[in-house]
Order: structure tokens, then sequence, then C-alpha cells
């Protein structure tokens, strides 16, 4: 998509009105054409690291304040938690790299949309790495407290009963499955979860959606996946694969291989991405339409981010974009153009 394709909208670049200084602007450039897939990876890393960071975070309060018997956090304070990671991950990083943020919402591009399979593996390995990163920095946080209610388990017979559970330490980090929950259980509540999720996510990137401007989308998501965790997660809920393997990874890292979770661990990592290629897909056959019309805020939205990318001279992919003679001759544009067809919320 080119900007002759667009309507006529008068854009503004930053650099007409506060040019950057010199090592910013050489930088820019490099970025545009050489180091760009590198952003859009690290981008990728601290989306998953701020909602990491801010669900684990209050899950580790919880966890403590239980064994202790001191109400330090809450499943309310977790789902609150877990919206506002969410919400500021995409605030911050989905401009950058398309804000995707969970493996499987790349797998969907990949199917769906035409998502490179080659960037996809890197976004990938980011996710999860960011999730692994968060989950250590969120130990060593929280670390002389930990230490402290370990040694008190030890004390008191309790450590092997509840260590990998959810309701001991390990918990903090890894999912186990709840005492007495059959893994079939477990599989459905997580598939259904999921599957709406993925329905939620899709509704808000439909550029013809009036009731979800671009700007309401983060927090209409946030929302979703704290809906799911109010009323779902003490049965048992990952929706993320890279926030299950990355601090799971984390986990075995700390306590050796007792921690790996067992066959629910399959489950956790696994379910959500054939649910959310199936709700995908559903919104798509079912909900979508492309006899519908694009919203202003949608066309703003795309009509900046295809300026953006001729002004810098990149494609999303990193390659040199034709001149403007170019797109008056009819040349066409890459088939997967991210950051103008893919509105900003691509995500968790």
């Amino acid at each position: 998509m080119t900007m002759h394709q667009l309507p006529h909208r008068d854009v503004v670049h930053l650099a007409d009105i506060h040019p950057r200084q010199r090592v910013f602007s050489v930088w820019e450039r490099y970025r545009h054409r050489q180091a760009h897939w590198f952003v859009e990876c690290i981008a990728e890393f601290m989306g998953v690291f701020f909602y990491v960071y801010a669900g684990v975070g209050s899950t580790a309060g919880f966890v403590i304040g239980s064994i202790a018997d001191e109400s330090i956090s809450s499943l309310q304070t977790i789902g609150f938690a877990y919206a506002f990671g969410i919400l500021f991950a995409l605030i911050t990083c989905a401009a950058t790299s398309g804000g995707h943020f969970n493996p499987a919402v790349t797998i969907c591009h990949v199917v769906l949309r035409g998502f490179p399979i080659k960037k996809a593996c890197r976004y990938i390995f980011f996710q999860i790495l960011g999730a692994f990163v968060s989950a250590l920095l969120i130990y060593a946080q929280w670390r002389d407290s930990i230490v402290a209610t370990e040694a008190a388990l030890h004390a008191a017979g309790k450590w092997d009963a509840i260590m990998f559970t959810p309701q001991g330490l390990a918990g903090i980090f890894a999912l186990y499955s709840p005492v007495g929950l059959n893994l079939g259980q477990a599989f459905l509540n997580e598939f259904v979860c999921d599957f709406l999720i993925a329905i939620i996510i899709w509704a808000c990137i439909d550029p013809t959606n009036f009731l979800v401007p671009p700007a309401a989308g983060p927090w209409v998501v946030a929302l979703a996946y704290t809906m799911c965790i109010w009323g779902y997660s003490p049965n048992g809920l990952s929706t993320n694969a890279a926030r299950d393997v990355g601090t799971r990874l984390a986990a075995i890292a700390l306590w050796g291989t007792r921690a790996n979770g067992g066959p629910y661990a399959a489950i956790a990592a696994l379910t959500n991405i054939p649910a959310t290629l199936l709700g995908a897909c559903f919104y798509e056959f079912i909900l979508a339409d492309s006899a519908r019309v694009v919203t202003p805020g949608h066309v703003d939205y795309l009509v900046a981010h295809t300026a953006h990318e001729e002004h810098g001279g990149v494609s999303a992919h990193g390659t040199t974009l034709p001149d403007s003679r170019a797109h008056q001759q009819g040349s066409s544009s890459p088939k997967y153009d991210e950051k103008a067809d893919v509105v900003a919320l691509e995500r968790v």
C-alpha cells in the first residue's frame, strides 16, 4: 500500500518540526535499512517483558502472602496487573514490531496474513527470551522473601507437598495443574479462553470495526485477558506460550527439572496455539466482511504508517521502497506490509 492509494491526508513528520541530534538521525537511517529486524525483535522482547513483569510480580506477592498467611495480593490484583502489563506493552512497543507478544498471534499472522516464516521464528525466540529474563529479574527483586519463605516451608515439612504446585514458590513463575484437576478439563479451560481472546483480538485489529478505534484496542485486549484471569485462572490458565515457556525455563534454572510441570506443561504451552488460530479463523470466516467501510480512525492510522515507511525509505521487511515516481508508474508494494496493513494491535 502506498500513499497515493489512500485518501489525501496532510502528514507532519516529527523530524520536520523537531529534528533529532545527529547521532540519533544516523542511527535511524542505519536502523531502517540494516538493523530493522533486530529493533523489531527487541520490541517483541520488551512487550512480553512488560506483560510478564507486571503479572508474575503480582503473583509473587499473592503466593508468598498466602504461604505466610498475609494479605499481600489477590486474584483481582493479579488480573489488573496483567491488564496493565499488556496495556503498557502495546502502548510502548506495538508501533515498532506490530505488537504480537504471543507466539500464537505470530503463527496466526503467518497462516492468515503472509507474515514471513523467518521473521516469525525470530519473534517467537525473542518473545520467550523476554519472559525468561523478566522472570529472573522478578526473582532477583523478590529473592529475600522467596528464600525466607522456602526456608519456612522446609522447617514446616511442607516443601515437597506444595513447592511445585500453583500454591508453591515455583508456582510464582511456572504454571502447574491445580490439585485434583484432570488434564482434559485443563485443556478445555485453556482452549475456550484462548479461543475467545483470539476473537476479541481480531475484532480489535479489524479496520472496519467502528466500536474499537485504534487507540481503544489495547484497552479492550487487556480487559479480555483480565476477564479470563478473574474467571478461569483458578482452573489453570496460560493464554500465552511465551509467558509459559519462558517462565517455566526460569523456574527450571532456579529449582531444577522438578519444576518442569509434567504433562500439564504441554497443555499450558501448546493449547493456546491451535485455539488462537481457530479463533482467528472463526473471525475471518464468520465475522469479518471486506465490503464494510474502513473507519476514519483506521484510515488515519494507515496513512500515518504508510507515510512513515515511505519517509524512512524501507518497508516492514527492511527492503528499500520504490520512490514516489515508481509509485505513480504503478509499482506494487510488498505482499505483507505489517505496519500499514496490520493495525498496531496484533498482540498478546
